[in-house]
């Protein structure tokens, strides 16, 4: 499951934006957000440059954390 960094992502309304953007590249994808460590983890079939190339495109600054 691929895990991201979301430097900038500071409310729910954040992880709302987040899931919407992660949700048009694979609708049925879940996400488990932790606003404290500023960290995603997404359960997806799409490749993790795709998704968070989606999630950068919704504004937020992303880097997967390998």
């Amino acid at each position: 499951m691929p895990d991201f960094i979301v430097s900038d992502m500071t409310c729910s309304g954040c992880v709302k934006a987040l899931t919407g953007a992660v949700h048009d590249v694979d609708a049925s994808a879940t996400l488990d957000a932790n606003l404290e460590t500023k960290h995603i983890r997404v359960a997806s079939t799409a490749a993790p440059e795709t998704l968070a190339e989606a999630m950068r495109d919704a504004g937020f600054t992303v880097t997967i954390n390998a």
